[in-house]
């Protein structure tokens, strides 16, 4: 009797046997609804298979088999192991972490999710004009001009057309005004269409002839292109040629904000090719879609941010990951996986080329390019012929008097861009009015009560709030140790440098971007339609302004306190902070407009900001990178993290002490060292430590893993909450 072996969601590294009497091999890959426990859960099939361990009197019968959902091949199932066994995760949990929410749920939420219809004028229909709908037929025109212009539509693109135009398709419908296009339709060559190409530079056409001349094989392609240098326009033909062959496209970003951007983009570019988006604001129940139509070939181009490394693509002809640096790229909870790397892995098993691209590689990047194991390709000119390089200066603040956090050559940079009636963009990495509140008289600084970190002054919603765990609480009206009540805000966030502003130049219209202001759904859309819209003058914002974007008007950017970040004890520290600068610096010039950058700092003499001034990527990665090799850090050696938490001190001591003693008893070819608390001590009420093992051969230390994890988990300790973090990117 065939025995059904399921992946479940659950925290144990194995598979669960039931009888499937009506079960083939043909039924591997597909989501099944079983009982386990007291309760109803969805199980992948992994495997079908003759006898089972378990007494056939104690096995559970399947319920049943999701025939029109989920459906993973053999290289989807692949990659999801192997994940599994590099991150030492179970693998249960990394298949439903790899699932879209609606797809995850037991059969009360489950909904057949329909594949991506696509739609084309009949010859009835391309018989009509616009001017055959009257001019309140909104929907109606503009439905038909863009199937005119497209020559045709899909259910995903109608949303973009607005709910008037998703009416008009059931009147075209009932008119026979459209032919439906199957799924089976979209063979090999449908997908090509006289693309509008934007000439090319030199140094961009001989990157695109490269990579073009091996599309159809496993390369590792690193493009290390300046801010504007066009980058975006290589991924655009590349993906054409894939396009053309009747392939499809995967394309990760690292935030969600640079979406809704890139996806017009996409579409203004291949109007006649199916594209999704997974990412999380796209609703369930449309990711759900989303992820099966990928799956089943009707979607052409996916886009979407780390999560999408996992979607299944039946003919995947190109991977694209941009900003390949970025760390938000690493999941830092729960399957602790890095998108890019797993991104590479799958090129290769699909023997594909994959495209890294970056103003700032990541250092283990640049360094796989040095070694050839990369292909490095050099664009070190803005695309644009009339666009150039922003100027660089910085401004000691060892010679500024006051408090204010604002020098007055940034003042005065900033009244003259509002006299020209040019943006400028003032970027400072902190959200909030002030990171501390101090009482002058004690030197009480308010703490959070569950962390070891300091509230933040909010002064909009009049409250004191945790970065780390959320806490939120009234701002005091005295000081609680000694009464004083004239506490002070020290430091400076958004708020602040958002008001100083106001202050000093009243006529300014003033936008500013952070996750507080940018909360609402919509509030990023409508923001970005204002900048283009010349309707700001002045942009204060943090990370969530510092890639990706391209305002033609822009020509002054002004960093404040980025020096914070020169005595992290994170060795990474460099390399993140060059990152940053380069890439906020880059919003500046990106037309025919000439740019300048300003950044204010205590320590003008260090090196990274001679590096910076010069835009030199490759010196800077040099000299981080020889420094790296002498210290014995990534990417010379490999690491990993046994992260643990618990409510309770003595638990989590005895615990890592006890995981020293297991490490250290296996006498491995690896480092282990002692186990140290992180940064940030304690969150939300629980203490947390961390231990740290490497070695130069990363082979070893996945073998020392293996045994390692497996010694952990036999030892069944409920009060202490841990992962292994295997590359971990936050020490």
């Amino acid at each position: 009797m065939p025995i059904a072996r399921l992946a479940l969601d659950v925290p144990l590294d194995r598979l669960f046997d039931y009888s499937a009497p009506t079960l083939s091999h043909q039924d591997i890959g597909k989501l099944a609804i079983v009982s386990f426990g007291r309760r109803r859960q969805v199980g992948l099939i992994v495997e079908v298979v003759e006898a089972s361990e378990v007494p056939a009197a104690k096995l559970k019968q399947i319920e049943f088999v999701i025939e029109d959902g989920v459906r993973l091949g053999a290289d989807d199932l692949s990659l999801l192991r192997f994940c599994s066994e590099y991150y030492h995760h179970p693998f249960g949990q990394v298949v439903f972490t790899a699932l879209p929410p609606a797809l995850r749920r037991t059969r009360a939420n489950l909904r057949r999710a329909a594949t991506i219809e696509r739609y084309r004028l009949s010859p009835a229909g391309e018989a009509l004009t616009v001017d055959q709908f009257a001019e309140r037929r909104l929907g109606a025109r503009r439905l038909l001009s863009h199937l005119q212009a497209s020559k045709g539509v899909s259910t995903v693109e109608l949303p973009a057309l607005g709910d008037a135009a998703r009416r008009a398709l059931k009147l075209f419908l009932a008119n026979g005004w459209l032919l439906a296009q199957p799924a089976a339709a979209m063979a090999a060559g449908d997908a090509r269409h006289d693309y509008k190409h934007l000439a090319l530079s030199t140094e961009q056409a001989h990157t695109y002839s490269e990579i073009s001349s091996q599309i159809d094989s496993f390369a590792v392609w690193l493009i290390h292109g300046v801010t504007g240098s066009g980058k975006t326009e290589i991924y655009l033909r590349a993906i054409e040629d894939v396009l053309c062959v009747g392939k499809q496209a995967l394309v990760l970003l690292p935030e969600i904000n640079l979406t809704p951007k890139v996806e017009g983009h996409f579409r203004s570019r291949f109007p006649s090719a199916a594209i999704v988006c997974l990412h999380s604001v796209v609703s369930e129940a449309e990711r759900g879609k989303h992820f099966l139509a990928a799956q089943n070939g009707t979607a052409d181009v996916v886009i979407g941010t780390r999560l999408s490394v996992f979607t299944p693509l039946p003919r995947l002809g190109l991977i694209v990951v941009d900003e390949e640096h970025d760390a938000s790229y690493k999941q830092n909870d729960g399957l602790r996986y890095h998108a890019r790397d797993l991104a590479i892995f799958r090129a290769k098993q699909r023997g594909v080329p994959v495209i890294l691209g970056s103003a700032t590689p990541s250092l283990e990047s640049y360094a796989n390019a040095s070694a050839g194991r990369y292909r490095l390709q050099r664009l070190a000119e803005r695309a644009q012929p009339d666009a150039r390089l922003p100027a660089t200066r910085l401004i000691n603040m060892r010679a500024v008097r006051g408090g204010s956090g604002l020098s007055a050559e940034v003042v005065d940079a900033l009244r003259l861009r509002l006299q020209r009636g040019e943006q400028s963009l003032v970027f400072i990495n902190r959200r909030g009015y002030a990171p501390v509140l101090f009482c002058p008289s004690c030197a009480w600084m308010a703490p959070c009560t569950r962390c070891s970190a300091r509230m933040v002054l909010h002064t909009r919603t009049g409250s004191l709030q945790c970065h780390h765990c959320g806490r939120s609480a009234q701002v005091p009206a005295q000081c609680p140790d000694c009464g004083e009540q004239e506490l002070l805000p020290v430091g400076r966030g958004t708020q602040r440098i958002e008001t100083l502003l106001r202050e000093a130049l009243p006529d300014a219209r003033l936008l500013r971007v952070d996750r507080d202001s940018m909360a609402r759904k919509d509030a990023w859309t409508q923001a970005l339609a204002k900048i283009e819209n010349h309707e700001v003058d002045l942009l204060v914002g943090t990370q969530m302004l510092a890639k990706g974007h391209d305002f033609k008007r822009l020509t002054l950017v002004a960093l404040l306190d980025v020096d914070q970040a020169l005595f992290s004890p994170n060795f990474r520290a460099a390399e993140r902070l060059f990152a940053l600068i380069v890439q906020v610096a880059g919003r500046a010039g990106r037309a025919s407009l000439p740019g300048e950058v300003l950044i204010q700092t205590m320590v003008p003499n260090h090196p990274l900001f001679a590096a910076a001034l010069t835009h030199d990527y490759a010196a800077f990665a040099r000299t981080e990178l020889a420094a790296r090799e002498a210290a014995g850090f990534p990417p010379f050696v490999h690491q990993a993290l046994l992260r643990a938490e618990a409510l309770q001190q003595r638990a989590l001591h005895e615990f890592m002490q006890r995981a020293v003693q297991q490490a250290r008893a296996a006498k491995p070819k690896v480092t282990v060292y002692e186990p140290l608390a992180p940064a940030i001590e304690r969150v939300a009420g629980k203490s947390r430590l961390q231990l740290l093992v490497q070695s130069r051969s990363r082979q070893q230390l996945q073998e020392f893993l293996r045994q390692w994890n497996a010694q952990l988990a036999a030892a069944d300790e409920r009060r202490v909450r841990w992962a292994i973090d295997v590359d971990p990117l936050e020490l």
